[in-house]
């Protein structure tokens, strides 16, 4: 059988495990968190960067999630990935019926969460010069498809371009919560407005109605009892809410204020996390 499809895209640390564990308890769906995420991730920040055109993309894609959709045993098929965040245009073209969420998160707990929770594994001094010299000299061997190599750097237009290469690991994760969310809203501009749903995760804590309508939008039957899951964070291997420090609140505006302002967070105050 041919599932139906959808896909959740974010930033990342925004709920996409959540909504794992909220929409596998619903009847009828395979939902799958970063699916091949060796081979996605590497393939999206190439797509992005330029390295990599829509044939080679969409040919990737179709091996793996046309493959898992295609032998789906479920009525309903998705992933939750901010891996596929960049390769909405590609997929949208594979999957002509697919559905789209944009979930988000107010930025500075989304950057909070990858400093202090991912560590070494996003933005590392190392891994991302290793990075850049791959990308400014494609002679130089490409580094292996650990998560901790592939996360996008500015393009030689991105106003961040210059300076990105002196950004510390937070400044570079505040650009990256900016641009991956408007990559997002320019790719879903291009498709129909009954494919694509906009969420925040703050409203899906706070309102059932919220996740009534995602579940309503997905096609999947709604109980009272998925409302519940988002009503407590997952994916934390360390429970500890951290606030910006002064530096990083400067440091965040700075790069990402007119996304916050695009999203509706600008003028909401940073909030505490409780586990």
């Amino acid at each position: 059988m041919s599932a139906q499809p959808f896909f959740i895209v974010s930033s990342g640390r925004s709920g996409t495990a959540m909504m794992v564990k909220a929409l596998a308890a619903a009847q009828d769906v395979t939902i799958e968190h970063e699916y091949m995420v060796h081979i996605v991730q590497p393939l999206a920040v190439r797509r992005y960067q330029g390295l990599a055109g829509a044939v080679e993309a969409r040919r990737i894609l179709a091996e793996t999630h046309g493959a898992a959709i295609r032998y789906a045993e479920k009525r309903v098929w998705g992933d939750s990935s901010n891996k596929l965040s960049w390769l909405i245009s590609d997929l949208a073209a594979l999957f002509p019926d697919a559905r789209f969420v944009h979930l988000v998160r107010d930025g500075r707990k989304v950057a909070s969460s990858y400093f202090h929770k991912l560590a070494a594994e996003c933005y590392d001094d190392r891994s991302t010069k290793i990075l850049a010299a791959h990308l400014a000299d494609g002679s130089i061997a490409a580094p292996p498809p650990e998560k901790k190599y592939w996360w996008p750097q500015p393009k030689r237009t991105d106003v961040w371009a210059d300076e990105f290469a002196r950004f510390d690991q937070f400044q570079r994760i505040a650009w990256h919560w900016s641009e991956i969310n408007r990559v997002i809203m320019r790719g879903l501009d291009a498709v129909d407005d009954d494919r694509r749903l906009f969420v925040r995760l703050e409203d899906l804590r706070a309102q059932p109605s919220s996740v009534a309508g995602l579940f309503g939008f997905l096609g999947i039957p709604y109980r009272d009892e998925h409302f519940a899951v988002f009503g407590r964070p997952h994916n934390v291997n360390r429970p500890v809410d951290k606030m910006l420090t002064a530096e990083q609140a400067a440091q965040f505006t700075r790069i990402a204020q007119p996304m916050m302002e695009r999203l509706g967070y600008a003028d909401r105050a940073e909030y505490a996390v409780n586990y």
